[in-house]
C-alpha cells in the first residue's frame, strides 16, 4: 500500500512538474519556418499570420487556444498560412520581430501579416494582443476580423 500510495505521489508530482505542453517550438529555425509558409502561402493565394510569442506567456496560450477551438478558429484557417515564432524571454528570434515593425516591449502574442510574396501589410506595433486574456475569445475575433479585411 505504501508503494502504491508513493508511486501515485511520484506520478503526480512528475506531471506537475510537466506543465503545459509547449505551444511554440523553442528549437525551430524561425526564418526557415517563414519561408516555408510563405512557400505554401504562393500557391494557396493567402497571406502569412507570424505569431510572435512563449510557452511561458499565458496570453500566448489563450490566442493559440482561441485558434484551434475558439470562435477565430474557422477564421484563421481560411484566412491565413500561420506560423509561430518563439521570443523566448525576449531573447530570441527579436531581429525578425524587428524586421517586421513588431515592438516587442509593448508585449505578446503579437503579430505580423505577411503577402504570400513576403511583403509586410500589418503589425501590431501597439500591444493589440497582449492583453488577449482580457479580450476573450470575441474581442480576439473581432480583432482578427478586421485584419483580415485589411489583408485582402
Amino acid at each position: 500500500m505504501r508503494f502504491l500510495i508513493a508511486s501515485l505521489l511520484l506520478g503526480a508530482g512528475l506531471a506537475a512538474h510537466a506543465g503545459p505542453p509547449a505551444i511554440y517550438d523553442e528549437g525551430a529555425d524561425a526564418k526557415a519556418a517563414i519561408r516555408a509558409t510563405l512557400a505554401e502561402a504562393a500557391q494557396a493565394r493567402l497571406p502569412v499570420l507570424v505569431v510572435f510569442g512563449a510557452n511561458w506567456c499565458g496570453d500566448c496560450r489563450m490566442l493559440d487556444n482561441s485558434f484551434k477551438h475558439g470562435a477565430s478558429a474557422p477564421l484563421i484557417a481560411k484566412s491565413f498560412k500561420v506560423v509561430k515564432v518563439d521570443v523566448g524571454r525576449f531573447d530570441r528570434n527579436v531581429d525578425i520581430a524587428e524586421a517586421y515593425r513588431v515592438p516587442l516591449k509593448k508585449g505578446i502574442p503579437a503579430v505580423a501579416v505577411l503577402s504570400p510574396e513576403g511583403r509586410l501589410i500589418y503589425a501590431t506595433e501597439g500591444g493589440e494582443l497582449a492583453d488577449a486574456r482580457r479580450m476573450g475569445d470575441q474581442g480576439v475575433y473581432d480583432f482578427f476580423a478586421r485584419i483580415t479585411a485589411d489583408a485582402r
